[in-house]
């Protein structure tokens, strides 16, 4: 069967699959200190929902990749039974999870084993006071343990996620990279992006790629030969380091903001209460819960995905005067 593509001649082959949109912290940059409203549960889809959702995208539309979020995904309970039914699919997808690694250490052994191939672990700063400043908890101790049983695990390469922001923690590039190369992690830097729940992104108060780049020239990092193709990072090589695997050490940025990739995005998006968002910034969804709930058939849920995809725009166009922020935040949205 025909794929998702879009008018542009893009073919979405990633998946991102919310499976919560509660989390464990509270980061300043994500939500309010009060947390929000979560969803209901009987909105959300069940285990066997989001279970038959992911096996219509791969095995009628193409998806060869499939990626759990939140919120938190750790918090979801079917996590495990829903990664091991995932990977008993054929064609088998690459599969992985993005978490703050809070529970990582308790989770990780249990999630190999049942079929995930790799981690994104969120870590925005190596001071514990900080951490607690930005989180509002005090579990910086856990995620570093995290990190440490994700690698033990072999859930490799473990990738750690991070959000500079000015005023913040801009300082400590140098030190997330040192960090990462002694660890055999691969460090990816992100542009700060407009999904906050409160609405008060400032495209000024954002620490740019060009600016992260500045900060790492201590490394003398040079460009990447190896074809970035789909995915979101800009890498450059760590002279004299090599990573877990032996493989010369990479170090990525991912500019969504000053250098947008839209044209070569290949992702598809679904979130816990189960609506298809064909960009991580769309402003419409397309409902799949509903067709599930009503009795549709795998063709009928795989035409309206379909469907859902074909209407994506070009790009994002956060530099465009009309540019909306989605009314969905992060945690509700999946990454």
């Amino acid at each position: 069967m025909t794929g998702l593509v879009d008018r542009f001649g893009r073919v979405a082959t990633d998946l991102r699959v919310s499976l919560t949109d509660r989390c464990n912290l509270r980061c300043t940059y994500c939500m309010p200190a009060e947390g929000l409203a979560w969803m209901p549960q009987q909105q959300q889809l069940s285990d066997d929902e989001v279970k038959r959702l992911v096996r219509i995208a791969v095995e009628r539309l193409g998806v060869t990749e499939v990626r759990f979020t939140g919120g938190e995904p750790l918090i979801r309970r079917g996590l495990v039974d829903i990664v091991a039914e995932t990977a008993r699919l054929d064609p088998r997808p690459r599969l992985s999870v993005t978490t703050n690694g809070i529970g990582l250490d308790r989770t990780a052994v249990a999630l190999r084993d049942a079929g995930l191939d790799r981690v994104n672990v969120s870590l925005d700063t190596l001071d514990p006071a900080r951490f607690n400043k930005l989180t509002l908890r005090d579990r910086h101790a856990d995620v570093l343990a995290g990190l440490r049983a994700a690698a033990d695990a072999g859930l490799t390469p473990v990738k750690i996620n991070t959000v500079l922001m000015r005023g913040v923690n801009e300082d400590e590039a140098p030190a997330l990279l040192r960090f990462a190369l002694d660890h055999g992690y691969q460090l990816r830097f992100i542009e700060q992006m407009p999904l906050d729940a409160q609405h008060q992104w400032d495209r000024h108060e954002m620490v740019t790629a060009e600016e992260i780049l500045a900060a790492l020239e201590p490394f003398d990092l040079q460009p990447d030969n190896v074809s970035r193709g789909t995915a979101p990072a800009e890498t450059w090589l760590v002279p004299g380091h090599v990573d877990a695997a032996g493989e010369p050490a990479r170090v990525g940025v991912i500019a969504s903001v000053t250098r947008p990739f839209c044209g070569d995005c290949d992702r598809t998006r679904l979130t816990a209460d189960g609506q298809v968002r064909n960009c991580l910034f769309a402003t419409e969804e397309s409902d799949l819960r509903g067709l599930l709930r009503g009795g549709a058939s795998d063709e009928e849920i795989g035409t309206a995905w379909r469907t859902a995809m074909w209407g994506k725009r070009a790009g994002h166009g956060i530099d465009d005067p009309s540019f909306l922020q989605p009314a969905r935040p992060m945690s509700a949205i999946g990454g």
